[in-house]
């Protein structure tokens, strides 16, 4: 019952967002990189995501990035990302914001993902802050550097730094005008990116969580689906 009305749900729907966190891509077999069995090394993900980390030692910072690269380069996506780029085609309007990194949202067809916390995949130099993009695994050399000689960072929000501007405002306009946000494996802890589920639910906004476990954001969906994302969301929008 409880998905036949996720599928009414999002048949009615015109204006829809779906916020998706570390679930969807640990079912690709991608690591939390945080909490238990995160460590790296004997390094916390908390430890090296920082700029004081990079001031410190930037070669190490980015021996933890190339080998976070290749483990994702390994991975692809699975149905759940590919149930989402479907729904993207089939929507009258429809917004993705992510908290991940690893681009297996592009990789499944969404065309423009808004990436909260970045992406591992973009280089931003340090001196003259040019950004480009670099799929090689492993990287040739560490740490990288622009083609102007200024050393190189991952292109991904670290612990003590805001959201980019643009993708957070578009993120939280996005929200605020939806009629149905889908909320897929994200943990709802983060901030301020947990901030979007209620500020939906508090513009009138429809919530469905897809999780395999209870969350914060679980008292703010009207309909909450427990299990993994690659099963639950080709079958909600199966007849939808």
């Amino acid at each position: 019952m409880s998905l036949e009305q996720g599928r009414q749900w999002l048949h009615s729907a015109r204006r829809l967002v779906a916020l998706t966190g570390a679930g969807i891509s640990a079912e690709s077999g991608i690591p939390t990189f945080r909490g238990a069995g995160g460590l790296w090394r004997s390094y916390r993900a908390e430890d090296l995501a920082t700029p004081q980390a990079f001031a410190r030692d930037p070669l190490l910072v980015w021996e933890w990035y190339d080998w976070r690269r290749q483990l994702i380069a390994r991975a692809n996506p699975n149905p759940g990302h590919f149930a989402l780029a479907a729904l993207e085609q089939r929507a009258l309007q429809f917004t993705l914001v992510t908290q991940n990194v690893d681009g297996l949202h592009d990789r499944a067809g969404s065309r423009a993902p808004l990436k909260l916390h970045g992406d591992i995949w973009r280089l931003r130099c340090q001196s003259c802050f040019a950004a480009w993009d670099d799929f090689q695994t492993p990287l040739p050399s560490l740490p990288p550097r622009c083609s102007c000689g200024g050393l190189a960072r991952p292109g991904v929000v670290w612990f003590g730094e805001g959201l980019p501007a643009g993708v957070w405002d578009a993120a939280v306009e996005a929200v605020s005008v939806a009629d149905l946000v889908l909320v897929v494996g994200t943990s709802a802890v983060v901030y301020p990116a947990a901030q979007l589920v209620p500020l939906a639910a508090r513009a009138g906004a429809r919530v469905i969580e897809i999780n395999i476990e209870e969350t914060p954001a679980s008292s703010q969906a009207g309909l909450c689906l427990r299990g993994p994302s690659g099963e639950i969301l080709p079958n909600l929008l199966s007849d939808a």
